[in-house]
């Protein structure tokens, strides 16, 4: 399994979020193994209470739309780890999202969301100032 195809699992994370598609979301997620922490709440453990957060997330009507950036990838094996920023309603958070190739695919296994407390600058384009 290759970056790009971990780079699309983890886009049709955020994909079903927005759309708010439970169905997805769920298709998205391993069977086993499972765990998640929402930013504010206690750690979920177990496929059940995690898809039971989303489908309460997704019943918010205040809910703020999420949409993710900067993603790094890291792949060891079977697994592969997606780090990146979200923006949520005006604010950032660093997000982790852990995926497992199961029979081809990478399902999700761990998604952990926090808040930035620096946003992330972009890099210097032009030439480094001098100190001497």
């Amino acid at each position: 399994m290759d970056e790009d195809a971990l780079l699309a699992g983890n886009a049709s994370y955020y994909r079903a979020f927005a759309a708010r598609d439970l169905p997805a979301m769920e298709a998205i997620w391993a069977e086993e193994g499972v765990s998640c922490v929402h930013p504010g709440w206690p750690a979920l453990i177990g496929r059940t209470p995690v898809i039971a957060s989303y489908r309460d997330i997704f019943r918010n009507p205040t809910q703020d739309a999420v949409a993710a950036r900067d993603e790094k990838v890291l792949i060891e094996g079977v697994d592969g780890r997606v780090f990146c920023i979200e923006e949520v309603g005006g604010g950032l958070l660093l997000a982790t999202n852990w995926f497992r190739s199961v029979e081809g695919k990478w399902r999700l296994l761990h998604h952990q969301a926090s808040p930035l407390a620096v946003a992330p600058t972009a890099p210097s384009r032009g030439p480094k100032p001098s100190f001497h």
